[in-house]
């Protein structure tokens, strides 16, 4: 496995937006499988399996067992209380002529700004099918790993639209416009 380590450095102000038009505007979410009723069903279910098992235990004198049935209803209930307020993290990229932005939330509500340049970026998809699949963004030596909580086939779908927005991003505004930024004589 050959990852990459993420040395971008995080803006330490808000730059002023660009005026153009925005490629790509996203906003990645980790998938959570579990609605909040069928959580709390799960943990009925879970607290009425522990509390019947341990009244059985009790009958047949094996009393000390039973501390053990609450504490694994608690820690069912601490894994998903964890996994929940994991599910608070974001990212939002957004993709223009000038830089790609991207703005990163943490479970905890803390943000984080990136800005790269769209110009210079490179888009690097790693082991796209593995599990452990990194997506990058590298410019001048350092790194970005973007969606690190989706699913690999998620990651490699949003690497083919950013991809795609960063190649649109990067082409001419208008026919009209040369490379050098000069305007064409109309015919």
């Amino acid at each position: 496995m050959h990852g990459i380590v993420e040395n971008w450095p995080a803006e330490a102000e808000a730059v002023e937006p660009h005026e153009g038009p925005a490629f790509m505007q996203a906003e990645l979410a980790p998938n959570r499988s579990l609605p909040n009723p069928a959580f709390t069903a799960l943990m009925i279910a879970i607290a009425a399996i522990s509390f019947t098992s341990g009244v059985l235990f009790i009958t047949i004198g094996a009393w000390p067992v039973t501390p053990f049935f609450g504490l694994d209803a608690f820690l069912v209930w601490l894994a998903f209380k964890i996994s929940y307020r994991d599910g608070r993290a974001r990212e939002w990229v957004t993709v223009n002529a000038r830089d790609i932005e991207v703005v990163r939330q943490h479970p905890t509500g803390h943000r984080r700004r990136y800005r790269l340049p769209t110009a210079w970026v490179k888009l690097r998809l790693i082991d796209p099918d593995e599990h452990h699949a990194q997506l990058a963004l590298t410019a001048h030596g350092r790194s970005l790993v973007l969606a690190s909580f989706l699913s690999p086939p998620e990651r490699g779908e949003f690497a083919r639209a950013l991809g795609a927005a960063i190649d649109k991003a990067r082409a001419p505004f208008s026919p009209q416009q040369e490379p050098g930024g000069a305007l064409r004589p109309e015919a």
